[in-house]
């Protein structure tokens, strides 16, 4: 049974997806909430986090912690995005059944799946094909997650489960043109075109790719939801590892580059670098599943773009200008 003053410990809350958690159950009156810094807890290291555990003696877990990125990031930092994922996550689910831990809620992503996925993507479809090279070490990374959390369900009977969000944006994302994804890149890009003048914006890729994106408060209030809503057994016993969250709704990035030349109010041509990678051609997620469990996604995706453009102009703005 899950109460408000039960001890929640929250793998990442300084991150996007993390903070939304953070948030979300503070506002909904948990009382308890523990959590460390990547310099107070370094969740790669096996002996730290055990002692963690020992200590806090959490009674639920949510994994926000992870290393993320966009196509660039991925491709280049391989094997950091393999090992540092794998180690977080595995050394956080051992501890957690070592502990006792009364429930789990992992994290993955929407790039578990086969590049060429039939759409929209049902939970059974994982490992029904080869993965999008760009983006394989997280994409492995991801479902080991997701199989060591059923793993320790089927041997050990842990109320360990993943949920798999589609492509998050909001506050507190990366808006750093090296490492981020594609959305808060665009919003970044077309608000310095903006401030220059620049006569236009060049966008990766040819614009073609469908993508489905949501705002991290929404997939805050689905966890809540699921929480409380089900166990590890009512994913498990349906024959599936895992449950789908998202919008159910997806664009091309040539329509979501238009809507934020839009809302950042620029007038920059939009150009297409034809030459650098589209990554998977199209990424929609089933979620009827979570819809039948009564809930649904109710930020609009322009809402949440105004939102998200607002607090960049508040908190980032200004430290990322190089004009």
């Amino acid at each position: 049974m899950i109460k408000k003053e039960s001890k929640l410990y929250i793998a990442g809350h300084t991150g996007m997806v993390g903070s939304a958690l953070m948030r979300k159950f503070s506002a909904e009156g948990f009382t308890n909430i523990v959590t460390r810094t990547f310099e107070e807890l370094d969740l790669r290291n096996q002996y730290s986090v055990n002692q963690f555990f020992e200590t806090e003696e959490p009674e639920i877990v949510i994994i926000a912690a992870a290393k993320v990125g966009g196509i660039l990031a991925n491709n280049t930092y391989r094997a950091e995005f393999l090992y540092d994922n794998l180690m977080i996550q595995s050394n956080i689910i051992h501890a957690s059944y070592l502990n006792n831990v009364k429930k789990l809620v992992f994290l993955g992503s929407s790039c578990i799946y086969p590049r060429d996925c039939p759409q929209p993507i049902k939970e059974e479809y994982l490992l029904t094909g080869p993965l999008e090279q760009t983006n394989e070490p997280y994409a492995i990374a991801k479902i080991a997650g997701i199989k060591l959390c059923e793993s320790y369900y089927r041997q050990y009977s842990c109320n360990f489960y993943s949920v798999m969000p589609t492509n998050l944006f909001g506050p507190n994302d990366n808006f750093d043109l090296e490492t981020s994804h594609v959305l808060p890149a665009l919003i970044r890009k077309f608000h310095e075109a903006k401030k220059k003048q620049a006569s236009e914006v060049v966008v990766w890729g040819t614009g073609k790719p469908r993508r489905e994106f949501m705002y991290v408060d929404d997939l805050a209030n689905a966890v809540y939801f699921l929480i409380y809503k089900i166990e590890a057994k009512d994913i498990y016993e349906q024959g599936i590892t895992h449950l789908n969250i998202g919008s159910g709704v997806d664009l091309t990035i040539k329509e979501l580059a238009e809507i934020i030349n839009e809302i950042v109010g620029s007038k920059e041509k939009i150009v297409f670098d034809k030459t650098k990678p589209d990554g998977t051609p199209q990424k929609l997620l089933d979620v009827s599943r979570l819809n039948e469990l009564g809930w649904q996604n109710k930020t609009s995706l322009k809402e949440g773009l105004r939102k998200t453009y607002d607090w960049y102009l508040r908190s980032v703005a200004d430290k990322n200008s190089k004009f």
